[in-house]
């Protein structure tokens, strides 16, 4: 009789088709098998990534820091705060991220008794990780400043907002007169992202403005759409955003053209006519 060793050595092994496919991707794909379970690394690499975006949506938000740095730029900054006056009011009323506190829009009147017409006003706030706002922010809007300045768009003081939702981008916006907004915030992190930042601008923005009405430039890091390109990116959506007086579903984005062409080659500045 045969022993167990040699039966199993018979057995001819065949490679797991999937494993080519871990060296294409960071998804948790060809995980391997331990009996009916994964193995103990994949396992240990799961919660770790979850203890790592639990980190991230706790993580503090340091918006004077912030501040500085992006003042470091050149551009003037003001910091506001929406309605949530804390973490947990924020995580459980997503309304109150949706708008300002009363001291916000008194700060956000003041500034537009002092100047009118902006073409855009950029917003950055810490969403739902506070770690992609410090860390992607500035790299952003250290590549998006000065193609906007090159084409002569007048941009209106960048503005840090402490616990903000997309839509928040619409009360600034309106209480400052500016045709377009972008809100830089914190993506929702996930399980092998926890510091993705996330993109969202609107022509003529308002409150009440539906996420149909918006466009989205995502998973803004260096491992995914890293700062510059998601600025050139950003930088043409705003432009066809201006020229075509719109956004949203109706906004096209065809930035992807560009990438396949040279990348020195400058977006042509859209009329604001």
């Amino acid at each position: 009789m045969s022993s167990p060793d040699r039966v199993e050595s018979a057995v001819p092994r065949r490679a797991d088709p999937w494993m080519h496919l871990a060296c294409l991707t960071p998804a948790r794909v060809a995980l391997g098998r331990a009996g009916g379970s994964v193995p103990t690394r994949p396992l240990l690499d799961f919660q770790l990534a979850h203890a790592r975006a639990r980190d991230a949506v706790q993580a503090p938000f340091d918006p004077r820091a912030l501040a500085d740095q992006i003042a470091a730029l050149g551009h003037p900054v003001m910091r506001v705060e929406s309605a949530a006056g804390d973490k947990r009011a924020y995580l459980l009323r997503p309304d109150l991220g949706r708008m300002l506190s009363d001291s916000s829009r008194e700060r956000l009147a003041a500034e537009a008794s002092r100047g009118a017409g902006w073409d855009v006003v950029l917003i950055v706030s810490d969403g739902l990780s506070a770690l992609a706002a410090h860390r992607q922010a500035v790299p952003t809007l250290a590549a998006l400043l000065p193609e906007l300045r090159a084409s002569g768009w007048k941009v209106a003081p960048i503005v840090v907002a402490s616990g903000g939702r997309v839509a928040l981008e619409d009360e600034i916006g309106q209480r400052l007169g500016a045709q377009l907004a972008v809100i830089l915030l914190g993506e929702r992190p996930g399980l092998g992202a926890p510091d993705s930042l996330g993109a969202y601008l609107v022509y003529e923005p308002r409150v009440g403005r539906t996420d149909a009405e918006r466009n989205c430039v995502s998973n803004i890091r260096p491992e995914g759409l890293p700062p510059p390109r998601a600025a050139r990116r950003l930088y043409y959506l705003l432009s066809q955003a201006r020229h075509h007086h719109l956004s949203g579903v109706r906004l096209k984005d065809e930035s992807d053209l560009l990438d396949n062409e040279d990348r020195t080659t400058p977006i042509p500045a859209a009329s604001s006519g």
